[in-house]
């Protein structure tokens, strides 16, 4: 079996990018049994009733493939909601907060408030997972040039990324959270070394997507290399290296591939958003890529189940 810890699938106003139902046939193509699907819709994901109406587009042959996130805000009633949602329905795998600008509306970006959030779900005792997106606003620039597709990935620097995760490590033993802190779709080794020091004194873990995986920002360069724009970007070759070799050590928990499609022509000609179609990549990068470069079989089935079953208590076999 295998879990994709990381999935954005777009039903509402956006479901020309996107359906659950599409979505998991793409996940069944790319040898993929469960998702967890992200709450940053055009109408978040943030109460019962949007859970409920959520859910209810599962297709029914499908309900048991089909997890979903609930948005994190600084609203106490809304955070115990949440809370209580994870605790009492399965299908909800945990809360995500959005610690930077990326798609959508659910960013939380001053310290105060993101460390507002674990003071909560501290004071409610919540012990199950949140994840986050790092991205410091302090360290990026608005200086992204459509024309010029790198510039996306120098106006979001790893600095961006490595200093939020040092701020959600701080606010985890500062306001003794007792869940575990997931890190999304880490980028660079840094950030990895981070999670992995941590580890000593706190429950965390970080997941790795097939594209930070695989390619470096070289392919910003390339004819129609907004196709490659995503959040966090792509980083150089040397980086790539390094994440490969904290993948090669066990140092990530997870395989998430952040599948996030739009329309070519809103990539190339549109608002240029940032996503990638990451699920198509998956079995290429778990059966083929990882192998080729000295991951070994044990590694891969742990970051592709056993330690995310492990993690979110799933219980499955």
């Amino acid at each position: 079996m295998r879990i994709d810890t990381h999935v954005h699938f777009r039903d509402g106003p956006q479901n020309y990018k996107e359906t659950i139902k599409h979505g998991l046939a793409v996940a069944k193509d790319a040898g993929v049994d469960c998702v967890f699907d992200m709450p940053n819709l055009a109408k978040p994901i943030l109460r019962a009733e949007d859970v409920e109406n959520r859910l209810a587009l599962v297709p029914e042959t499908e309900k048991e493939r089909y997890y979903l996130y609930i948005g994190a805000t600084t609203n106490k009633d809304q955070l115990k909601e949440a809370i209580k949602l994870v605790q009492e329905k399965k299908e909800v795998i945990g809360i995500k907060m959005f610690a930077g600008k990326s798609t959508g509306d659910l960013q939380i970006l001053s310290e105060e408030e993101q460390k507002k959030v674990y003071q909560i779900l501290t004071d409610n005792n919540y012990t199950g997972v949140i994840s986050i997106h790092c991205e410091k606003e302090a360290f990026m620039t608005d200086t992204f040039d459509p024309s010029d597709p790198i510039t996306h990935a120098t106006s979001r620097p790893k600095e961006a990324e490595i200093e939020s995760v040092k701020d959600q490590i701080r606010f985890v033993k500062e306001t003794n959270f007792k869940g575990t802190l997931n890190i999304c779709h880490v980028s660079c080794a840094e950030s990895v070394e981070l999670v992995n020091e941590a580890k000593k004194e706190i429950k965390i873990t970080c997941e790795v997507t097939p594209h930070h995986g695989m390619w470096s920002n070289e392919k910003l360069k390339e004819d129609n290399g907004l196709l490659y724009k995503m959040n966090p970007p792509l980083r150089d070759e040397k980086d790539v290296k390094a994440l490969q070799e904290c993948i090669k050590k066990g140092k990530i928990d997870f395989i998430g591939t952040d599948h996030a499609p739009h329309t070519i022509g809103e990539k190339l000609y549109g608002s240029h958003p940032s996503g990638c179609p990451s699920l198509y990549n998956y079995k290429e990068f778990v059966e083929e890529f990882l192998p080729r470069v000295g991951v070994s079989e044990e590694q891969i089935k742990n970051m592709t189940f056993n330690n995310i079953n492990k993690t979110f208590n799933l219980e499955l076999v």
